[in-house]
């Protein structure tokens, strides 16, 4: 008996393919990491319940004022500075100063700028009894403020750069109070209560005051 050639057209069942490709654009979603910028993680201050600001009276020796132009370029004590890793320098000799050192106890831990003062190493003291102690700069750890203003133009890489040093000056500072450099004390885990004793003892009656102030308009 002869075969029929006659097989008939062959399709294929289409039906499924778009369940098919939904679920693989699901799975894809689910799946992809999407790189974001995070910004900076910087601890605010909280909200106050008066709608009135509350104006604070501080002596301009008591700030250090670093401002950024569109261009990047940077004003320094009213003067420009063109090496940005001079800053770390210059806020470590401002926040030590102690140009008329206070009694009056601040803080948590209710100590002076005289208190502080005792309690740094032998090296520390000669530094400052040498080379600080100007009239014309902050009278102590406890009221010296850095006051750092940028214009809307900067770039967000001069604006790093120079949080780093203002960082790295300040934990110069803890880590020679406790014996340690600047690297070691911002590698110490607070999570052991050894180490945290230690980075609390270095931090005590010297608060990191660094004031980031609104950026002006471009070109400012």
């Amino acid at each position: 008996m002869a075969r029929s050639k006659d097989k008939g057209s062959q399709e294929v069942n289409a039906g499924s393919m778009a369940d098919i490709a939904f679920l693989l654009l699901i799975f894809f979603l689910v799946t992809t990491q999407i790189a974001t910028n995070k910004g900076l993680t910087l601890l605010l201050p909280p909200k106050q319940e008066d709608d009135e600001p509350i104006e604070i009276k501080q002596q301009e020796r008591n700030l250090f004022k670093i401002q950024i132009n569109s261009e990047d370029r940077l004003l320094v004590e009213n003067d420009p500075l063109d090496d940005v890793t001079q800053i770390r320098t210059m806020v470590y000799d401002f926040v030590l100063n102690f140009g008329n050192p206070s009694d009056t106890k601040k803080g948590k831990g209710k100590v002076s700028d005289r208190d502080v003062y005792e309690t740094l190493p032998g090296s520390m003291k000669s530094y400052i009894a040498r080379s600080l102690g100007s009239d014309e700069s902050s009278d102590g750890p406890g009221s010296a403020i850095i006051s750092l203003k940028a214009d809307r133009g900067s770039s967000y890489a001069i604006f790093i750069s120079i949080l780093d040093e203002l960082n790295a000056a300040y934990n110069r500072i803890y880590g020679e109070r406790v014996g340690l450099t600047d690297e070691e004390f911002r590698k110490l885990n607070r999570n052991d209560p050894r180490q945290k004793e230690l980075y609390d003892r270095a931090r005590l009656g010297i608060p990191k005051a660094i004031s980031i102030a609104e950026p002006s308009s471009v070109g400012g």
